[in-house]
Order: C-alpha cells, then structure tokens, then sequence
C-alpha cells in the first residue's frame, strides 16, 4: 500500500517543507478532531481512534498517509524529524508485516519510526480558533526599552512571514515583551507556540501564561509532561515536541535559541521551521547569540532589536575570579576548594540563596554531603537533567525550602530565583563555555529587591570563556549606561 502513494507523493520528498499535504476546504468540520489533530504529523499509534473510524476518516481524506523514510542513493532519511545521517538507521523486526525495516534511532523516543509504515498528515477542516478581545489580563507596565522591543516584536507578527531576533540582555524581561504581541495574535484568532529547549523553562513559563492569559487555551509540552494532547491555542513546548507537528503555527517563538541543544543538533531547527506556517513569523530570543546569528545581523538578513538594560535598570553583575590552587585534585575528592569557604563565610547579603555549578553530575551529586558538613546550612541539594525530582528541588529552592542549590548547566537559563549569589566551580571547565557563563552571571540580581547578587567564577587557570563572558558583560553594562 505504501508503494502505491509514492508516485503521487515525489513532492514531499523535497528537502523544503513544501511536501506537507495541503487541507482540503471542502470537507466537512469536524471541531474536535480537528482540534485535536490539525497541525500534526503522526504514527498511526499516536492516533487515538478505533481502527474502523480511521479508516473512515483516511477514504474521506481527513488524513493523507506520507512514507516515514525517505530512501535514495546514499541511504535514508527520516520524513518525521529530518535525521539523514546513515549510522543512525537500523534494522528491525515489525511484528505487524513480519519482515525486517529500517527505522529512525535519531527519533526513536518519540515512536519508532518504520519504512513500512505511514505518517499520517490531518488534511480535514483546520481548526478555527475563536478570537478573544480581551485575551490579555496583566496589570504590569513596560519600560521603555522593553517598550520598544514589544512593539517590534507585535510587527513581526502581525506582519507574518518575517523574522525577528530579540537580543536582551539577562533579566531584560523578555517573557513580558511577548504579551501584547501573543495577545494580537490570538485576538485574530491565530495560534501561537512558544518554544524552548529546556524542560525547565517549559515549567517556568507555563503558569505565568496561564495567568495573564486566562482565556486561552494553553497546553504545555516536555517530555515527561501531564499535557499530552497538545491541542492549545497557546502552546508552549520544549522544541524536542515539535516533532509531532507539520505546519501548525502562525506565530513560533523560539527562545533562548543559542541553547544547548538547539544550536547543536540539527533536527530541532529542522522540526521547529517545519511547525510553522509557510506564512508564519519567527520569533527568536536571546541574551549570547551564536556567531551565525550574529554574522546574519551583520549581513543585514536577520532583523534585531537590542534591549541592553535590565527591566529594573540595574547592571549586570560582573563575575569576579577567583584562583585556586590544586583545585583539580580536591574535586578529586568531591570536596569544595577552600577559597570557595573563605569567599561563602565572608559575602556581603548571608541572607541570599546560593547556586553553585559544577561541570559535572557526578561531582554535584558527591559535593552535596560535603557542603552540607562545611556550611551553616542544612537545606542543600544538587540538581541535573537526568534527576528525576528535578522540578521538585528547584520549585523547592524558589520557595526557600532549600538555601543551597547545586547545579550543573541545566539551571543556566531560563529559570528565575529572586535572590541569590552564584558560585561557579571549575570555571575553565570546557563544559562552561562564553554563552554559558554569561547566562550563568545572569541568575544573579534579577529582583529590584535585590539588584546586586555576588557572582564568582573558581577555576586554577583564567580560560578564554572566562574572559570573554566578563568582556561581554562589561559591554553590555556600558551599552546599557548610554541607552
């Protein structure tokens, strides 16, 4: 059966994203499934309808089948998340046509990905969207910078079929320069998604839309999530999630696009550019553009607008070094470098919370019981990806349950804590490169309450990501004087 769809389907083996089938406007609504399958790009599994009502739907061309994996001379290439690289294919068994397939490991986590069976494509009725007047509850007010980037980021939207990069530095206030935008666009009754590549973000973000958008529909997406269906109006997902969808959005906002792994695997800019529209803006958000970003500003083909100060009008912290002698051979031991006990005991605020990173997980797990031996406190834990209770500890230490916080790279980002002191440990590990350390400085003085936390980098040899993170935010400090 798949053979027989191949002649009619030679377009959608294009390496553009025009292959996606188009809706056929003349079908019947149907609102429901609609909702729940527009936009989607699924394994038969992932469709939950008994057997004879999908194949109801398939004759009726609500669903168009498209072949999983794409073969030509130099091997496969997976339709689902774009995987082209050969090592990555394997042979299995399918216990439902009894023969040997390759399939995609690349994607494997998200239902394997077979050559003898189908993606399916929603070719019904759209969803429509009803537009809400007032979709936007929030009594804040911007400042003027924050002002101008809003606005430019409502154009862009508006405008469809556009690009915008919003550079801000950390704790800009980037999540609030999205609302008046995101309100427009669901005013007109479009959708919107809102994408990551962090969990931790995801989390963060989801009851904050939630509550300035209370009319809206909002689905929330990562791996491990209750939201499953992802049939919102609103969605806002980790960009691994994205790989269900096919021409879903109006609006796709990435942020923190630089992020580890975003920047780094080749399938997630592949699958997010493929979520949206042909006709939709792309929203990009960061506070360490990478050196392609920033050559296409250079070049004029990626439109920027620069937001170089705080919302509350403080500077950045600078990071301050600090060297430590045989600091590799005391990690060794999973114990913290003296220098680090001196500059914990002597701080200015005792009162503030500490986020301490660590290159490694192992060493954030061992440091925990030391730490908890050499410092006054005892509410101390250690956090990382694969850390089951990670959502728990961090909402834990944003409620104070815990004063000392552990971490390695997982927490660079996208996670706000009012008050806090950052400790970076091994800070010329490779692991902590420019971007990162700069985002790490950028936990500290988020509040207007307390615009003035401590960041320290310990480390046993200066690296050039040591200095150029400090570089970089002295320069966005002076940028922000003269605005």
């Amino acid at each position: 059966m798949i053979n027989s769809i191949i002649p009619s389907l030679r377009a959608y083996f294009s390496p553009s994203y025009d292959w996606i089938p188009k809706a056929t406007s003349n079908l019947v609504a149907n609102q429901p499934l609609s909702l729940r399958y527009g936009g989607k790009l699924l394994l038969r599994e992932d469709i939950e309808l008994d057997d004879t009502t999908f194949d109801t739907l398939c004759r009726q061309s609500y669903f168009q089948m498209i072949p999983a994996l794409e073969q030509y001379l130099s091997g496969y290439r997976c339709k689902r998340c774009g995987n082209k690289t050969q090592h990555l294919f394997a042979k299995f068994a399918c216990a439902r046509c009894g023969n040997s397939h390759h399939y995609c490991r690349k994607c494997v986590e998200m239902g394997r990905v077979l050559a003898c069976q189908p993606l399916y494509y929603w070719t019904g009725p759209p969803p429509v969207w009803e537009g809400c007047d007032d979709p936007l509850l929030w009594n804040g007010t911007l400042t003027k910078h924050q002002q101008l980037a809003s606005s430019e980021i409502a154009h862009a939207m508006e405008k469809g079929r556009a690009e915008l990069l919003t550079w801000a530095v950390c704790g800009a206030g980037k999540t609030e320069m999205l609302f008046y935008g995101i309100a427009n666009v669901l005013r007109a009754g479009k959708r919107v998604c809102l994408a990551t590549p962090r969990a931790d973000v995801v989390r963060e973000l989801l009851p904050r839309f939630r509550h300035v958008f209370p009319k809206t529909t909002i689905d929330g997406l990562y791996g491990g999530s209750e939201d499953k269906a992802g049939t919102g109006q609103l969605i806002i997902a980790t960009t691994h999630q994205l790989i269900r969808y096919a021409q879903a959005f109006d609006v796709v906002i990435i942020d923190e696009i630089d992020a580890f792994p975003y920047h780094a695997d080749p399938t997630l800019p592949f699958v997010t550019k493929r979520a949206a529209k042909p006709s939709a803006a792309m929203i990009y958000l960061t506070a360490t553009p990478r050196h392609n970003q920033l050559q296409r500003i250079r070049t004029n083909r990626l439109p920027v607008v620069f937001v170089p100060v705080r919302f509350h009008g403080h500077p950045l912290p600078v990071p301050t070094f600090c060297s430590c002698s045989r600091l590799k051979q005391t990690l060794a031991t999973s114990q913290a470098p003296q220098a680090f006990y001196q500059w914990y005991y002597n701080r200015k605020e005792k009162e503030r919370q500490l986020l301490i990173f660590v290159p490694r997980v192992d060493l954030a797990e061992r440091m925990v019981s030391s730490l908890s031996a050499n410092l006054s406190v005892s509410a101390i834990s250690a956090v990382h990806a694969a850390d089951t209770d990670r959502a728990d500890k961090v909402q834990q230490f944003r409620d104070r349950k815990l004063f000392v916080l552990v971490t390695t790279t997982i927490l660079e980002r996208g996670v706000t804590f009012p008050s806090v002191d950052v400790a970076v440990i091994d800070a010329g590990h490779s692991v902590f490169d420019q971007a990162a350390l700069v985002q790490i400085a950028g936990r500290a003085g988020r509040s207007p309450d307390d615009p003035t936390g401590e960041v320290v980098f310990f480390h046993d040899g200066k690296s050039e990501a040591m200095v150029g993170a400090v570089k970089t935010i002295k320069a966005m400090n002076k940028k922000g004087e003269q605005a």
